[in-house]
């Protein structure tokens, strides 16, 4: 595999879609109140899948050197796992990758907030920062927090309440309450791609240590937790819809809910890891889309 492959692999381009789902939601929300900065949107957009990128490095990195990512594991083989790597080229990988992200921050907040408003950009450079700091922390260290049962809180935080409100801000420079729901939903469902990810690991996390929620609750109760995900997640989008309704085609986002339904009864009769790791792709691109089908029906028919 050539260099270049190698990179695109680690990167793993396949998480990048739920990454974005917030940026799209939360700019659409902001075209109620608005006109779209599209440049402003597109450096959101690139800051985020900085981001991710940024994660999958270190993820990468982190479940390798601990002994993660082994024989056992469920799901595409990993950089430094199949030896497309080494540690230090990894290592360099993410360093790189944590230079472009600060570079991309400062570039969205300077188009954002100008440079009058010094508060604000600062106030999201620490954020940006924590998001740097979320994205390497998840498994390197020893008190990686994705070892320790906190991921979902984390994901919850940055890829709901973050990645929805953060980019509503970006725009309207403030927070109407009923944008919470929205980020509760997008939150929701993205601990469900996690969750199932662990339901699907279940067993080598247990070997290895790795003390996620499901490996603490265990296979079965971590089912009837994903349940509850993504049905909280439906009332939350459905709760924001009905108290801003304009129009029939906001309706369409919940159109995606049909596919993440069948997922779910999917989810709650199966009985064996192995066979969940194609449903990752169906919740992750059903998210996407119902994020995009919100995008759209915001921008282009209110």
């Amino acid at each position: 595999m050539s260099n270049l492959k190698s990179w695109v692999n680690a990167a793993r381009l396949r998480t990048l879609p739920l990454s974005i789902s917030g940026i799209l939601v939360g700019t659409g929300i902001a075209s109620l109140y608005t006109t779209i900065d599209y440049l402003v949107f597109t450096l959101a957009i690139f800051t985020t899948v900085g981001f991710q990128v940024t994660s999958n490095f270190a993820n990468d990195y982190g479940d390798g050197v601990k002994g993660t990512d082994n024989e056992n594991r469920i799901g595409p083989k990993r950089a430094l796992q199949s030896g497309l790597f080494s540690r230090k080229t990894l290592k360099r990988g993410i360093l790189v990758s944590i230079l472009i992200d600060v570079l991309l921050v400062i570039a969205l907040l300077y188009f954002a907030f100008g440079v009058d408003n010094l508060f604000l950009s600062l106030l999201f450079l620490v954020l940006g920062g924590l998001s740097i700091w979320a994205a390497i922390n998840y498994t390197i260290g020893n008190k990686a927090y994705g070892y320790r049962g906190l991921g979902d809180v984390f994901v919850f935080i940055f890829f709901g309440l973050v990645g929805v409100l953060g980019s509503l801000f970006l725009f309207i420079k403030t927070v109407p309450l009923t944008a919470v729901f929205p980020a509760i939903s997008i939150g929701l469902l993205s601990v469900g791609v996690l969750n199932l990810n662990n339901l699907r690991d279940v067993v080598s996390d247990k070997e290895s240590g790795k003390n996620t929620v499901v490996v603490k609750m265990g296979f079965e109760n971590g089912k009837q937790y994903h349940t509850i995900l993504l049905v909280v997640s439906f009332l939350a989008i459905s709760i924001f819809t009905f108290l801003n309704y304009r129009h029939f085609s906001q309706l369409i986002c919940l159109v995606a809910f049909i596919p993440i339904f069948l997922h779910l009864s999917f989810v709650r009769k199966n009985t064996s890891p192995k066979l969940l790791d194609p449903e990752l792709k169906k919740l992750a691109l059903s998210t996407f889309l119902m994020a995009v089908l919100f995008y759209i029906s915001y921008l282009y028919f209110l």
